[in-house]
């Protein structure tokens, strides 16, 4: 029998950060190149010039700040989670937990919508805003999985493209704010002894879809583990988009790129929101490695399996277990 292995407990030290910055302006084949690399090196990059307007990004922004500001009573109107809603320190069904509260919509019109009517006060303002970026950020992943293919020499540049802008894509859209200690919300009521050591906002894990898109405030927090299993702290920059690579694009690629695993610090005395656009394919889709990532001297190292089936594994276990160990094909 197969099971997952679990993160094995991390040392303390950290290093400087050495990560990419890819400036999206640069010439288109300059960018696969660098984008390939990325992929490759740390299973993370950071893009400026991204083309994402500072309108849409401000409009979802106040509609956060404006949610996260209500008062408990008002905020837990939207949940509980199941998995889509208002969630608060329960992170998935396993007990994990952490010191953050958030949103958790799906990326389509529709249920955005519908979810808008439990979480604002003007529902059309708020539908309005969040699916303006949600829009925004899928095509930009759009354009980074077109270079991705073009970079890796696939004959097929949508391959990886097509399957998030399926209309029956399970691509989902997140919301995490990390409170203060020192805060105006007397609600708020952080874990016990976190002066003692650091908060752990939302524990060490990698994101099970192909790819994330991840956007925060000036607020530090963000740390990715390195290959030689060091926690890089990601300097803050609001003009920057992060993009990690998720556990599907890792089984897509045959393990040419990792999943990169990270997590999020809290702040003591400031609050932290980040947004995240994780693309997903169709629960019905078929997550198998591309022909040209498959040769003799680099067999499959997964086995074939949709992603309604990696997704319902995900739901079963931890957040740092590792799931795609369950998929590999034994030797």
């Amino acid at each position: 029998m197969v099971v997952p292995s679990h993160a094995p407990p991390r040392s303390k030290k950290t290093r400087s950060s050495g990560v990419p910055v890819i400036d999206l302006s640069l010439e288109r084949s300059k960018l696969c190149e660098l984008i390939v690399k990325a992929c490759e090196e740390f299973g993370y990059f950071q893009v400026e010039n991204h083309g994402v307007s500072r309108d849409i990004i401000s409009r979802v922004e106040r509609e956060g700040h404006d949610f996260f500001s209500k008062s408990a009573c008002q905020k837990q109107r939207a949940g509980p989670p199941s998995p889509f809603g208002y969630g608060c320190k329960n992170i998935g069904c396993n007990d994990d937990k952490g010191d953050l509260e958030y949103l958790l919509l799906e990326a389509n019109s529709h249920s955005v919508n519908e979810r808008s009517k439990t979480i604002s006060s003007d529902p059309t303002k708020f539908s309005c805003a969040v699916n303006d970026y949600i829009q925004a950020v899928r095509n930009l992943a759009c354009d980074i999985l077109e270079m991705v293919a073009e970079g890796l020499w696939v004959p097929d540049k949508s391959i990886f493209s097509k399957l998030i802008e399926n209309a029956n894509s399970d691509s989902c859209f997140r919301i995490n704010h990390y409170p203060s200690v020192i805060n105006d919300d007397d609600d708020w009521n952080p874990s016990p002894n976190l002066l003692n050591k650091p908060r752990i906002g939302f524990g060490e894990h990698s994101d099970p879809q192909i790819l994330t898109i991840l956007r925060s405030n000036n607020v530090g927090g963000l740390q990715i583990l390195s290959k030689d299993d060091l926690w890089i702290p990601i300097p803050p920059d609001s003009d920057k988009f992060c993009v990690f690579v998720g556990d599907a694009f890792q089984a897509l690629t045959n393990g040419k790129f990792t999943s990169v695993r990270h997590r999020a610090l809290a702040n003591t005395s400031k609050s932290r929101m980040s947004m995240m656009y994780f693309a997903a394919p169709p629960l019905s889709a078929c997550i198998s490695p591309t022909p040209q990532m498959v040769s003799i001297e680099t067999p499959c190292i997964y086995r074939s399996f949709t992603w309604g089936e990696y997704k319902n594994t995900m739901y079963s276990l931890r957040l740092a277990d590792r799931r795609l160990d369950l998929f590999k094909i034994q030797e």
